[in-house]
């Protein structure tokens, strides 16, 4: 009983737990639905502990394949382009990305695995030791790294790159939760969208920069700055 039988093993336990949940996973209905018995599992794994690591690994891994397909097929990695602006350039490779990765992320086929992603996440905030430990963390770093290849080299490892890419890992991650509360793929996709496509570069300046002088941010005067609004 070999790598061959752990690695079986390991795909029909993620099958399952797709189905089933792992935040309360038992040896016993789960060695029954793959064919094994408890024992078993203990042998090939070490432990309890050690299977549900294997599997969170497993389910982190296709995510991170998928996810990274699904951008790559939709949206190819930002080139950069002699005399285009960097952070234009990046800012608009880095929304493309995000909304072909939204696409993914909101097919109804992937649920099962974004269901375990998410109850793996929370699961992982609230035990900082053992096999859940640092899968949050690691998620976060994941989705950055995929992201980033969307920005041309000079804007992704500058602190407003990491800025952006942060703000659109943030407005995916919020919808998903979203969508896997609700089920409303229309509201949460209009959602997405419309702050993607209001997002900096869209105003003609990169997260970090300053407003022109005598406007705030959203482009209307400051009252008393000697703009239009100003009394003589």
């Amino acid at each position: 009983m070999g790598q061959g039988r752990r690695d079986e093993l390991l795909e029909l336990a993620y099958a399952y737990v797709r189905d089933h949940g792992i935040a309360e996973l038992s040896l016993r209905p789960l060695a029954s639905a793959v064919g094994s018995s408890p024992r078993v599992l203990l042998f090939l794994f070490g432990s309890k502990d050690g299977l549900i690591r294997a599997l969170l690994e497993r389910a982190r891994a296709d995510e991170l394949t998928l996810i990274t397909r699904a951008r790559a097929e939709l949206a190819p990695p930002a080139r950069d382009r002699p005399g285009e602006p960097a952070s234009l350039g990046s800012e608009a490779g880095l929304d493309n990305a995000a909304e072909a990765v939204w696409e993914w992320l909101a097919d109804d086929a992937h649920r099962p695995v974004l269901r375990l992603w998410a109850e793996a996440y929370a699961r992982s905030l609230l035990e900082t030791e053992g096999p859940w430990a640092g899968f949050a963390r690691s998620t976060v770093d994941d989705w950055l790294g995929i992201l980033a290849t969307t920005q041309p080299a000079a804007v992704r490892d500058t602190a407003p790159g990491l800025a952006q890419r942060t703000a659109v890992l943030a407005v995916l991650r919020g919808a998903l939760l979203d969508l896997l509360a609700t089920g409303d793929r229309e509201r949460t996709t209009a959602a997405v969208r419309h702050l993607l496509r209001a997002g900096p570069a869209r105003a003609g300046h990169a997260p970090g920069d300053r407003p022109p002088e005598g406007r705030r941010p959203e482009g209307r005067p400051i009252p008393g700055d000697g703009g239009p609004s100003a009394r003589p």
